[in-house]
């Protein structure tokens, strides 16, 4: 009986899934999860995505139930340890699996790949996660390091709208091969931080496809301009189904194009760069693996990062700087796993610039912190707030959380709910307490310094310090 198994990664879906169509060629099928966290330490899940991949392999355990087959999970030190125990086991004479980006795993792959083939077995990779390869586009024979001219190519290429349904032959189940439990991965907390993801959140090809359904329907019209304003639901939120591989970017463009029937409206352009932004940063990071700890730029490695201030990070973490906004951010962080991005941005900018602690513990926080933490979309977007990666801008783009705030806070609904102490503070003091007569103060309830604190940088100041340290960038890089 010829036997495949379909080692699944990040791509926890049935459909449009050509690993495992090419596996379900086969007489006979092996749904394989390994979980070697020691394997993947650079892209391996932090805290807050363990709690989405444990219910996603539960919700895909039922998913092959109802096709008839099992889930086997496998854990080990190293993936090629657990693949050759079950292809021993099984008899197995084909791999089959979905193409990771990040740089270890893809020199992993390639030594598995070599090894399976040089001893007479079938090893095959495809690409599920995205719409174009990260080597497929270049300008001149090189990689792009600015988005818009990187996007327009690919436009210009057009994306490949094909789409796989179910596959049409289910093979049999390898009734024999054992499996271990999902409890024994330790993916959830032994605390209770994850209460609040319950609420928010449905891991899961359903669950992927039902907030697609609804984004389309409800919100998509208005993205372009609603997408910057965190106090409503304004954007997809379909970021860690996309990064578990719940639904696939091809499917969110097929179904997008099929909702609006021919008129791709504003709300659909402004989605549609934002899925290339996403192209982008795995672009960046195979072209640029170094960047998972330096800078794009090799400018900024002799910037002067002065020795990191704890007392600001703890007070960065846990969303107690003073600046509604971003504290509004971190707190909706902690609670349910995710932020806004324009939160991020303000977030990010803050901690960087205005406090002068290193990008990469930010980055670092946030993968740990986000259930849609993938390490190229990270990586980029903290070296893009930094002023060291890929971005024309230069490093003196200081976001103001205070104006950014009221612009797209005007009514204050995104920090009254996550800082409901400021709650009964009017709209025009909200998001800079520190200015508000004290009689406003008090008849909000309000004693900054008691029920909240002060600033703990001053905005101005810091924001000359920041720019002034670039400056001595400048002078090293001309000496």
């Amino acid at each position: 009986m010829s036997v495949a198994i379909w080692w699944i990664r990040r791509d926890l879906r049935l459909e449009d899934n050509p690993a495992l169509w090419a596996a379900c060629e086969h007489e006979s099928l092996i749904p394989l999860y390994i979980h070697a966290p020691e394997e993947e330490l650079e892209a391996g899940p932090g805290a807050a995505s363990r709690w989405w991949l444990h219910h996603s392999l539960e919700a895909l355990r039922q998913d092959l139930g109802a096709q008839g087959l099992r889930l086997v999970l496998r854990k080990g030190a190293h993936a090629q340890a657990v693949l050759d125990a079950v292809l021993e086991e099984s008899g197995a004479e084909a791999v089959y699996w979905n193409r990771q980006y990040a740089p270890a795993q893809l020199a992993r792959d390639a030594s598995i790949k070599t090894a399976l083939r040089s001893r007479g077995l079938r090893a095959e990779s495809f690409n599920s996660a995205l719409l174009f390869e990260p080597w497929q586009m270049s300008r001149q024979n090189q990689p792009y390091k600015v988005f818009t001219p990187f996007w327009k190519a690919c436009l210009a290429q057009g994306v490949d709208q094909g789409v796989s349904a179910l596959p049409r032959v289910w093979p049999k189940d390898c009734a024999h091969i054992s499996s271990e439990a999902l409890e024994s991965f330790g993916l959830l907390p032994a605390t209770g931080w994850d209460q609040g993801f319950n609420t928010c959140w449905s891991p899961g090809a359903v669950g992927a496809w039902r907030a697609l359904t609804a984004f389309v329907k409800e919100r998509l019209p208005g993205y372009a301009h609603d997408r910057d304003r965190p106090g409503i639901s304004g954007s997809s939120r379909l970021s860690p189904h996309l990064h578990f591989g719940e639904i696939g970017p091809r499917q969110i463009v097929n179904n997008v194009l099929a909702s609006l029937a021919g008129d791709v409206h504003e709300g659909a352009q402004a989605y549609f760069r934002e899925l290339g932004w996403r192209e982008f940063a795995h672009h960046q990071l195979y072209h640029f693996p170094h960047t998972l700890s330096q800078p794009l730029n090799p400018r900024w490695e002799c910037f002067p990062w002065p020795e990191t201030d704890e007392h600001l990070w703890e007070s960065w973490i846990k969303g107690n700087t003073g600046i509604p906004l971003v504290d509004a951010g971190m707190r909706e962080l902690w609670q349910t796993g995710w932020m806004h991005n324009r939160v991020r941005m303000n977030a990010a900018s803050l901690l960087v610039k205005n406090m002068l602690i290193p990008w990469w513990r930010g980055e670092r926080w946030f993968f740990d912190t986000l259930v849609d933490a993938d390490i190229a979309n990270n990586v980029l977007g903290w070296q893009w707030v930094a002023g060291c990666g890929a971005d024309a801008a230069p490093y003196f783009r200081i976001f103001n959380p205070v104006l950014q705030g009221e612009r797209f806070d005007s009514d204050g609904r995104y920090v009254r709910r996550w800082v409901p102490e400021l709650a009964a503070l009017p709209d025009r003091w909200l998001h800079r307490p520190w200015a508000a007569p004290r009689e406003v103060l008090g008849a909000a309830g309000v004693t900054l310094g008691v029920h909240y604190p002060y600033p703990v940088v001053d905005l101005a100041r810091s924001r000359d310090r920041a720019l002034l340290a670039a400056k001595t960038i400048n002078k090293t890089n001309r000496q």
